[in-house]
């Protein structure tokens, strides 16, 4: 085991059905939300500035974004939003409409992955990236929980980061916590990343922590 995985709470995992949501107001329970940094609704044909695609087809359509992939690219489709941060909370609505997964991935500004919250249509994970730099280095599940995320539904997630601890949750009952010590360094912004065809996001909100 990574000897820097000082603590990994799991809260609660949904066990029964929960209606889909895809502006739920979930709330904070790791952090208090500071200044709202990012609201985005994808209204405008084109993506901002703020946004940059890495790998696969993200366009603006009727009010979300679908993403896909492309299969030249052999990789997942990726969508940078280059919102610097340390501690932050993010929020988002998605939807599986053909993906085979999703999940937001967060790198550190000294290069390489950190740290994602992948969600597959049974489950949600919080894995912490091997260090590419690293020849010893391996992922490690930081948490697990099951959890129905039925394609063609729209959910919600609320992400927080705080020092070395995240905490996530979902509109269908999903609430996981955990702390590793590599997790404490500033970040470059959020990634979205998704397989197959298509995922669509919505309603993204970003906020720095209160002190």
């Amino acid at each position: 085991m990574n000897p820097r995985l000082i603590l990994l709470t799991v809260i609660a995992a949904a066990t029964s059905p929960v209606f889909a949501e895809q502006a739920a107001d979930l709330k904070p329970m790791l952090t208090k939300a500071g200044k709202l940094t990012v609201e985005e609704s994808f209204d405008a044909p084109a993506l901002g500035k703020l946004w940059s695609a890495a790998k696969g087809d993200w366009q603006p359509r009727d009010g979300t974004l679908v993403g896909k992939e492309k299969k030249e690219d052999k990789h997942a489709a990726v969508l940078a939003l280059g919102q610097p941060n340390r501690d932050s909370i993010i929020r988002f609505a998605f939807k599986l409409d053909g993906a085979k997964s999703m999940s937001l991935s967060l790198n550190s500004t000294k290069g390489g992955h950190l740290f994602r919250v992948s969600i597959a249509p049974e489950s949600l994970v919080i894995n912490k990236d091997k260090d590419k730099k690293d020849p010893q280095s391996k992922t490690v599940a930081l948490g697990k929980a099951d959890a129905k995320f039925n394609d063609g539904k729209w959910h919600t997630v609320l992400l927080e980061m705080k020092g070395a601890s995240v905490a996530v949750q979902t509109d269908n009952g999903v609430k996981l916590s955990a702390s590793d010590a590599g997790l404490d360094v500033d970040k470059t912004g959020y990634r979205f990343v998704t397989a197959g065809e298509s995922l669509l996001i919505d309603d993204v909100k970003v906020w720095s922590v209160a002190p």
